[in-house]
This record gives structure tokens, sequence and C-alpha cells, in this order.
């Protein structure tokens, strides 16, 4: 089969929570690598950027009308998006340590997984 093919057939396939899921698993992974390769402030934001951009558009979509994620659920989310927003300043300022972002994020994962554990 072709990779053309196979993605095709994934994204078919793969539900929105499966397709959440793996773009943080993509995403987390990319900022872990940054990390562990000793890129420090702005070198890390190639990184930081998709990771930011990723949570922009959660927080667009939960601020969408006709959103049948609970209230609660929604605001949860909004919050964490302005929080990493602004959390990624500091760490492009070298403030604060990528490391809150990767936990944020693994968090995120292991409730897409529904098993409690990022992986």
């Amino acid at each position: 089969m072709s990779l053309n093919a196979y993605l095709r057939a994934r994204t078919i396939a793969e539900s929105p929570r499966q397709a959440e899921r793996r773009l943080m698993l993509e995403i987390t992974g990319e900022m872990i690598q940054a990390r562990d390769a000793g890129l420090m402030k702005g070198a890390l934001m190639p990184a930081l950027h998709r990771n930011r951009e990723v949570w922009r558009t959660f927080s667009a979509v939960c601020g969408t009308v006709g959103n049948t994620l609970p209230d609660g659920l929604r605001a949860s989310i909004i919050s964490l998006a302005l929080w990493v927003d602004h959390f990624t300043s500091d760490v492009i300022t070298g403030r604060e340590s990528i490391d809150d972002l990767i936990e944020v994020n693994r968090d995120i994962i292991d409730g897409l997984s529904g098993t409690g554990m990022a992986g």
C-alpha cells in the first residue's frame, strides 16, 4: 500500500478524538526532542509554535456555536489554551522550562486515550 493510500485510510478510520490524540503525541514528542537536544529559549520556537497553534485551535473550536462538549470542559480547554499561550512566552524568554508544557500535553493525551497514562 502506498503512503498516500495509508494516510487516506487512517483519516477515514480515525475518530476525531484519535486524531487529536495523535496530533498531541506528535507535538509533545517534538517538544521532548527539542528539550532533550538541549535547545533553549528561541531555539525551541518551532516546537513551541506548533504547540501554541494547536491550543489556539482547540480554544477556537470550544468557542464555536454548536460545540457539543460540556460547558465546563469547554471553559477548561479555553483556560488551558490561554495559559499555554502565556507560558510559552515565558519559555521562549528563558523564564520557564518547557517541561510544564510537556506535562500539560501528557495530561491531555491521557484524557484523550482514556487510559490515565500518556504513551
